[in-house]
């Protein structure tokens, strides 16, 4: 295994590593839409659905790999009426073929975030 770091996206803040490959896949962390640089998260569900794919797409390319070798996503929102929204500023990262994906409606967040996202990549 081999762990994936980087200042691009926010800081692993309990006993986890933002991102670990292993063998041929990458799996990163939950990304919430936390601002790496200034710790802000921004306000309504398409501007922190953009930070978390962005923080996302940070820790793929850190790695090596690209966005579009994304196997499989796993989002997680407060609310699936919000659903539409973040589902916009997904097509904005993810292009055809998609990844394969999750979406679950949960009843808390880390710091009241509407949203976080997880990956698994493809390293070839």
């Amino acid at each position: 295994m081999k762990e994936i770091k980087t200042n691009n996206a926010p800081q692993a803040i309990g006993p986890y590593s933002q991102a670990i490959v292993c063998s041929n896949l990458l799996f990163t962390s939950g990304q919430i839409p936390i601002d790496p640089k200034t710790g802000e998260i921004p306000e309504g569900v398409e501007a922190q659905a953009r930070q978390a794919f962005t923080n996302v797409k940070n820790l793929i390319e850190a790695s090596g790999s690209d966005i579009s070798k994304t196997v499989k996503t796993t989002v997680f929102i407060q609310n699936m009426d919000d659903f539409a929204k973040i589902n916009e500023v997904y097509a904005e990262f993810f292009t055809e073929p998609y990844p394969a994906r999750s979406c679950v409606e949960v009843a808390k967040l880390p710091k009241g975030v509407l949203l976080e996202v997880e990956t698994i990549v493809s390293m070839d």
